[in-house]
């Protein structure tokens, strides 16, 4: 427990309270922006290039970096910009097919599916489960990763930290869905910003400057052999998971269907990818300085706790108020994708439900309750074994990387039925799980993308292709 003075935890809580409140106030504000329910699921294709890249970074950036990448900096140096360096070439892949995307005037992945492949209801829900359980588990872990954090810092209990952090999450949503979200998300990402930079800068100070972590940290973390220091078996294991995970990430495609410009799509990602260096830098900078003033810590995971200790009252408190930002930035946007996907595509094109803008609206609204609220049961009642949902990242991707990409290269050469899609995605779901359960040395999620392609390939090429139907609904 790091729990510090009465005064310190004091100005923590308050510091974090400002925060969230300006958020929440922001969040009213840029909502008023949101007219109908286009603004509310896709922001209106109304960010500017600036918005999306800044939203992006603040979204990508969560517990992860603030914890485990500090633990990769911490055992394997310079090795955490290879980490980030798999998410940056993932979105300079999905450059590839960012103006089409955004030409297509997409709200959520299944939207890409029906497009390539046809209207087809078990498509559809095929399609938004394996979307939508990857911002969920980012939503239930992100509560799990703010009463860790703030547990350590103030002692209040795990319990009302989840209720906290899940009532400042609805405040940042339900005001204007994703238009709210984005325009939240890019003055806390500016935010991020400074803070990643300053904070790494003070830790490198602590430390006693540069020459002195040189001095004391072995050269293979800190110089140029630092980037491999990890290992090749460890950083082809990261190339193989969140490369694929990257790729289908609907959180990222969300930014891209909501751009101003078509223009404005490809560039967008290309910068945004290139705003995740910092945060590989952050956790570089402070894993490498605590490594240099306490090299015998038992897990690295504990670098980022063990420089809290180390760290000014006034420095803790306005690193709480960074904390509070990044979880926030990235559980808002989580749900607010979660519930996009219920919206959407399980309500409207699974359902065939439509509604009026307002109703539709209200909707979304009560949805985002009832998601936070079961998000926040979970991470209250299985706070450790929420670690499973890191397999969400490996399913997800075996499910939608080869129908999206296969389907968009073969799609004007040949007609795609939705037999072809629905293939790729159940087999990549069961390659997947066959390579889990026989505990394969490679990440499962490339067998299951693997034998998703093969599918897809298969059934395109052997299945005679029949006229596709504009907005006809076909049951498998």
């Amino acid at each position: 427990m790091l729990t510090g003075s009465t005064g310190q935890i004091a100005g923590i809580i308050i510091a974090s309270l400002l925060v969230v409140g300006f958020g929440i106030g922001m969040s009213v504000y840029f909502g008023r922006k949101a007219k109908n329910s286009e603004d509310w699921l896709s922001a209106g294709e109304s960010l500017p290039l600036i918005v999306v890249i800044i939203t992006q970074f603040a979204t990508a950036t969560g517990g992860g970096v603030l914890i485990a990448h500090v633990g990769i900096g911490y055992r394997s140096g310079w090795s955490v910009f290879l980490y980030e360096g798999c998410v940056l070439v993932g979105f300079l892949v999905l450059t590839w097919i960012a103006k089409w995307l955004r030409e297509q005037r997409f709200t959520t992945v299944p939207d890409i599916i029906t497009r390539l492949f046809g209207r087809n209801r078990v498509a559809i829900a095929i399609a938004a489960l394996a979307a939508l359980v990857v911002p969920f588990g980012w939503l239930a872990t992100q509560f799990v990763a703010f009463a860790q954090l703030f547990g350590q810092l103030t002692g209040v209990s795990p319990t009302a930290l989840i209720l906290v952090i899940m009532v400042a999450s609805l405040l940042f949503v339900l005001p204007g869905g994703l238009t709210s979200v984005a325009w939240t998300d890019f003055v806390f990402g500016l935010f991020m910003i400074v803070m990643s930079l300053g904070v790494a800068a003070y830790a490198v100070h602590l430390a006693g400057g540069w020459g002195q972590i040189t001095a004391s940290v072995p050269r293979q973390l800190w110089g140029w052999e630092g980037l491999t220091a990890a290992g090749w078996d460890q950083i082809w294991l990261w190339v193989a998971a969140i490369l694929p995970g990257t790729l289908t990430n609907q959180l990222y495609y969300q930014r891209v269907f909501a751009t101003k410009k078509v223009a404005d799509a490809r560039r967008g990602l290309g910068l945004s990818g290139l705003t995740m260096l910092i945060g590989g830098l952050y956790a570089g900078c402070i894993g490498l300085s605590v490594h240099a003033m306490n090299p015998r810590l038992e897990n690295e995971e504990e670098a980022a706790g063990w420089l809290l200790t180390q760290l000014p009252t006034w420095l803790v408190i306005v690193f709480g108020a960074f904390l509070v930002s990044t979880i926030v930035s990235t559980t808002g946007a989580a749900l607010q994708s979660v519930v996009a996907n219920l919206t959407r595509d399980v309500y409207q094109n699974i359902a065939g439900k439509q509604a009026g803008e307002r109703k539709t609206v209200a909707l979304s609204r009560m949805i985002t309750v009832g998601v936070s609220v079961l998000a926040a049961v979970l991470a209250i009642l299985f706070p450790k074994a929420l670690t499973w949902l890191v397999a969400t990242y490996a399913y997800s991707a075996a499910a939608l990387a080869a129908p999206i990409f296969l389907g968009y290269l073969l799609h004007r050469r040949r007609r795609l039925t939705p037999t072809a899609a629905i293939a790729g995605m159940v087999a990549g779901i069961l390659g997947c799980a066959v390579a889990q359960l026989a505990d394969t040395t490679v990440p499962y999620a490339v067998y299951g993308i693997a034998v998703s392609a093969a599918a897809v390939l298969a059934t395109a090429l052997l299945t005679p292709a029949r006229p596709a139907v504009e907005n006809e609904m076909v049951d498998a």
